[in-house]
């Protein structure tokens, strides 16, 4: 990982821990036992990589208007990051209760219903999902712009990205749909539009909106009149896409390639349950080689922001080379 890589991932982690100390009630705070759970889990040690590329987005489209704040973070843009890290964490939470993938490692941490029972984790998971909605609320940038970040983040998470009233979107099913999917393709021989369907919803679409929120961010910031183009929503859009695609393939290999120490998660479950996993359909080789190829495509979107998109492309490049 070279040093610039290293300076984001610090900083912007750091940034994001802040914030979410500062959002999150403490654990004195009534009752307890739900607030002692949703910190557990919240700062179990996660890499925070949704927040950093929503910040690293907000700092390039503000840049782009502005070449004088290329080296500021937009004030009070931390938030929105915990807000999608509260997301994050509340579909793990989920994620790894029983009814679902019944996992018992996260984060290198027991997780949160093995820790605190599976009523206080359902809980904490809906906490987390509402204490985020309100966070991103009370945004500071103009109301406009708050509404626009509540939209796309609400759409998001859900199970219909795809379709909004009678209109076609043509983007994929939000993160709850792709939830369900990936339960309902469990035991099934997966294959390559399944495995698609689920990776762009289950894991692309909440990276996809980490980006766009942070890019309506950075034009809300840069100017009380400033609004993101269709244009610039465009690209950030296409290159949340493949960036969160890359990334879950690249997740995919590392389940069957590295253990379970090396992950902070249990490896090898993929495998176990038969999931929809690119590498079920592909093999590791191929696997590694899409992933490399949609980044390449993802930085073309960036072109227009010249070196004002270099921090978010740093990050893009680190998603398919770490190993854990």
């Amino acid at each position: 990982m070279n040093s610039i890589v290293q300076s984001l991932l610090r900083s912007g982690a750091a940034s994001t821990d802040a914030a979410l100390e500062h959002l999150l009630p403490g654990t004195d705070v009534l009752p307890h036992s739900i607030h002692r759970a949703m910190r557990h889990s919240v700062f179990a040690g996660g890499k925070r990589l949704r927040p950093i590329l929503c910040m690293e987005a907000a700092r390039m489209v503000a840049a782009h208007s502005n070449p004088a704040l290329i080296d500021a973070i937009p004030e009070g843009v931390a938030e929105l990051g915990a807000a999608l890290e509260m997301l994050h964490t509340y579909s793990l939470i989920h994620d790894d209760l029983p009814a679902l993938d019944d996992d018992v490692l996260r984060r290198g941490q027991p997780t949160c219903h093995v820790a605190f029972g599976e009523a206080t984790a359902i809980l904490a998971g809906d906490a987390l999902q509402t204490l985020a909605f309100q966070t991103i609320g009370n945004l500071r940038p103009p109301p406009a712009t708050t509404v626009a970040i509540l939209r796309e983040i609400a759409a998001a998470v859900s199970t219909g990205v795809g379709t909004v009233g009678d209109i076609q979107t043509g983007l994929p099913p939000g993160m709850i749909g792709g939830q369900v999917m990936d339960i309902e393709g469990e035991g099934h021989t997966p294959t390559a539009e399944l495995v698609e369907a689920i990776h762009r919803a289950k894991t692309g679409a909440l990276i996809a909106v980490s980006i766009v929120a942070g890019g309506l961010y950075g034009a809300g910031s840069a100017s009380t009149e400033s609004t993101a183009s269709s244009d610039t929503i465009g690209r950030l859009r296409s290159f949340g896409e493949k960036a969160g695609l890359a990334f879950q393939i690249v997740d995919d290999v590392l389940d069957m390639t590295q253990d379970s120490a090396q992950l902070g998660k249990t490896a090898g479950k993929d495998t176990a349950t038969v999931k929809a996993t690119w590498p079920a359909v592909y093999g590791i080789e191929r696997s590694n080689e899409d992933a490399k190829t949609l980044i390449a495509d993802a930085f073309a979107e960036l072109e227009p922001f010249g070196a004002a998109a270099d921090g978010l492309k740093a990050i893009a490049q680190y998603l398919v080379e770490r190993t854990n």
